[in-house]
């Protein structure tokens, strides 16, 4: 993106083609897009003409993204929830919170990637 122009005072003064590609990156990064393909979509955005194929493929794979990560928040989430549960109260001794914690290798996560290593 080419610096926008300064003001007398020094501030810059954004084009609407600056702000509406701004809008665009921050869109993109809302949504999750990392640089490198925030760069082919950019890229992709400068060629109205071009085919959309790669920019559905970029989508696509976001969407897969997306989807692994849900999947390791859900895992996450019920071990937790079975230490919660798992746990009645009274003393730290006792406390299955703590004991699941410090048992990295349990064995008993829904996360194949917890406690590999």
């Amino acid at each position: 993106m080419p610096p926008p122009a300064r003001t007398e005072g020094g501030r810059r003064a954004y084009s609407e083609a600056h702000l509406r590609r701004l809008g665009f990156i921050r869109h993109a990064r809302e949504l999750g897009f990392e640089s490198e393909a925030l760069r082919a979509l950019l890229a992709l955005a400068d060629r109205p003409d071009a085919d959309c194929a790669a920019a559905h493929a970029l989508a696509t794979a976001q969407i897969a993204a997306i989807d692994a990560r849900l999947r390791r928040l859900q895992a996450l989430r019920a071990e937790l929830q079975r230490m919660a549960t798992s746990c009645a109260g009274g003393v730290v001794g006792e406390c299955r919170v703590i004991e699941t914690l410090a048992d990295f290798t349990h064995g008993h996560c829904d996360d194949p990637a917890h406690g590999a290593g």
